[in-house]
C-alpha cells in the first residue's frame, strides 16, 4: 500500500513538471531571444530551396529538436494542395548543423492521402543538413550543396484599416466595446496594445458582415497539439473558428482555422508562432421565422492570411463550448483557454 501511494505520489510530481515545462509561454521575440531557447526559435520557420523548387517549414519542439515538413511546387497556399505530396522528417541540432531526417512521406492517390513508411535503411539514405555559412544558409541533399533562403510570409490584410462606416471594435485607443468575461476585464499588453484573449465583445447587429482581425499566437515549443496557444474566435458566441499554433500540421477540424469538431479548412495557413496572422470572415447568421423556427443555417466564408480556407460553407448547429443558437443574437467572444494568445486591430463592417 505505501508502495503504491509512493508511485501515485511520485506520478504526480512528474506530472506537475511536466505541465509547469509545457506550459511554458513566451508572448513576445524579446522574450524568447533572451533565453536558452531563442537558437531554437530562429531556426523555426519556412525555407525556400529555389535550385530544387523545394519549400520546408521548420516547427521547433524545445532543446534542439524539431519536426520538418517539405513541400514540393511551393507551401500551403502558394503552390501546394491537398492534392500534393509531402515529406515528413525530424530534426536535432549537432555541432551546429541542423540534421533532418526523414520518417514518412504522404503520397496522395484519387483524393486519399496514403502514408508510406521508410525502412531503417531509406531512413540511412534520406538525410538531409542546413547549416548558417558566412549568412547564408546552406543545404545539403544527397551530396549535393545548395542554398536555401528563409521566407516570412505576411498576410496581405494585415494592418488593413476599416473601410468608412465600419464599427471599430479595437484599434488600441480603448476597451469600451468590451464586456468583462466572469471576473475579467480585458487585458492589454503594455508592450505593443495588443489585448490577450478571454475577450467578449459587445452584441452585434442580427445581419451580414465582415469581421477583420489580427491574432499573435504564442511560442510554445514543448506544449503538444491543444496546449499549444489555444484560443478561439466565436462568432456570435457560438461558432468557433479555432486559433492554435498549428504550424506546420495537417490542417484539422481542431486547429488553427477549423470550425471546432465540424469543418477542417481547404488548407492549413498556419504563421510560426509570434506571427502575426488575420482572419477575414464574412457571416451570415442563422434565421429564423416568426414562430421560432429555423429556416436557414449560418454561413461562412474565412480567409486566414490572404488564403480562402472555407468558402461560403454553412454549419448546421452551433460548435461546442460556449453559447447555443439563438434568435437573439451575441458578439463576440476571443476564448483565453489559459493561453496568452493577442489580438490587435479588430473591426466589422456591416453588409
Amino acid at each position: 500500500m505505501k508502495f503504491t501511494k509512493l508511485l501515485l505520489s511520485l506520478s504526480a510530481a512528474l506530472l506537475a513538471v511536466c505541465m509547469t515545462a509545457c506550459a511554458q509561454e513566451y508572448t513576445s521575440i524579446e522574450d524568447v531571444m533572451a533565453t536558452a531557447d531563442g537558437g531554437d526559435f530562429a531556426i523555426q520557420g519556412e525555407y525556400s530551396v529555389p535550385e530544387a523548387d523545394e519549400f520546408y517549414q521548420v516547427i521547433a519542439r524545445g532543446d534542439g529538436k524539431f519536426d520538418v515538413v517539405g513541400y514540393k511546387g511551393g507551401l500551403p497556399g502558394q503552390g501546394w494542395d491537398r492534392s500534393m505530396a509531402r515529406f515528413f522528417g525530424s530534426a536535432e541540432l549537432k555541432d551546429g548543423k541542423l540534421v533532418i531526417t526523414g520518417i514518412k512521406m504522404d503520397i496522395p492517390r484519387k483524393g486519399e492521402e496514403r502514408e508510406v513508411i521508410f525502412t531503417d535503411e531509406q531512413k540511412a539514405g534520406c538525410k538531409m543538413a542546413a547549416w548558417r555559412e558566412g549568412g547564408k544558409i546552406l543545404f545539403e541533399k544527397k551530396g549535393k550543396q545548395l542554398e536555401a533562403v528563409k521566407l516570412d510570409r505576411k498576410s496581405p490584410t494585415l494592418g488593413e484599416k476599416a473601410p468608412e462606416g465600419a464599427w471599430v471594435i479595437y484599434d488600441g485607443s480603448n476597451t469600451d466595446n468590451f464586456l468583462p468575461s466572469g471576473d475579467k476585464e480585458p487585458e492589454v499588453n503594455p508592450e505593443n496594445g495588443a489585448l490577450f484573449s478571454e475577450l467578449v465583445v459587445k452584441p452585434f447587429e442580427n445581419r451580414p458582415y465582415k469581421l477583420h482581425l489580427e491574432f499573435m499566437t504564442s511560442y510554445m515549443p514543448r506544449s503538444e497539439g491543444q496546449g499549444r496557444a489555444n484560443s478561439g474566435v466565436y462568432i456570435d458566441e457560438c461558432y468557433e473558428c479555432q486559433v492554435l499554433d498549428s504550424f506546420g500540421l495537417e490542417g484539422r477540424d481542431n486547429e488553427c482555422g477549423g470550425f471546432y469538431q465540424s469543418t477542417c479548412p481547404i488548407v492549413n495557413m498556419a504563421f510560426p508562432p509570434l506571427s502575426w496572422q488575420t482572419y477575414d470572415i464574412d457571416f451570415t447568421p442563422v434565421k429564423y421565422d416568426e414562430n421560432g423556427k429555423k429556416t436557414a443555417n449560418a454561413r461562412f466564408t474565412v480567409v486566414h492570411n490572404g488564403v480562402v480556407i472555407h468558402d461560403d460553407i454553412e454549419l448546421s448547429g452551433p460548435t461546442p463550448g460556449r453559447s447555443n443558437e439563438e434568435d437573439t443574437h451575441h458578439g463576440l467572444y476571443l476564448q483565453g483557454h489559459g493561453n496568452r494568445v493577442q489580438y490587435r486591430n479588430i473591426w466589422v463592417q456591416y453588409k
